[in-house]
């Protein structure tokens, strides 16, 4: 990624378990205790999935804990996010989803130009014989570059 680019967290399991066609860059409608959560990375994101409905995209089983120093006025740490992607993208992502079968999983998380955003990635589910395959292919390149040095 470029400069100006903070990585809050990266879904590495999502790349284990889906084949990804597309990724998208969303922006996220958050809350203003919800940016303070997500500037101390206490965000957790492993069963995370997003959704079309009506003309938006939101971001489902995102875990934003709730920041301590905003007793009151503190958001729902489970709350559904709207993403923010142009109409025609979130069109295109919806035909796709409903016709073809596929996922929407968030990637990564990073704040850009001090703006959260997320890398939504347009997912397969792996079969289990794919996902050997992964380890196997890993497992010979890691002998490969042990045998080169």
């Amino acid at each position: 990624m470029s400069e100006g680019v903070k990585i809050i967290g990266v879904n590495r399991r999502a790349r284990y378990d889906y084949a990804v066609d597309e990724t998208y860059e969303c922006g996220v409608e958050l809350l203003g205790t919800e940016i303070k959560s997500f500037r101390d990375g206490k965000i957790s994101f492993p069963d995370a999935w997003a959704e079309v409905v009506g003309g938006e995209i939101w971001l489902r089983s995102l875990h934003v804990a709730e920041n301590p120093f905003s007793s009151l006025f503190n958001h729902d740490p489970d709350r559904k996010k709207r993403l923010l992607l142009h109409k025609q993208e979130i069109k295109r992502i919806g035909r796709k989803v409903e016709a073809k079968g596929y996922t929407l999983v968030p990637l990564s998380f990073y704040f850009k130009k001090s703006r959260v955003k997320v890398e939504l990635g347009l997912c397969k589910g792996k079969k289990v014989y794919d996902k050997r395959a992964a380890i196997r292919e890993r497992d010979l390149n890691r002998e490969l570059a042990r045998s080169r040095q």
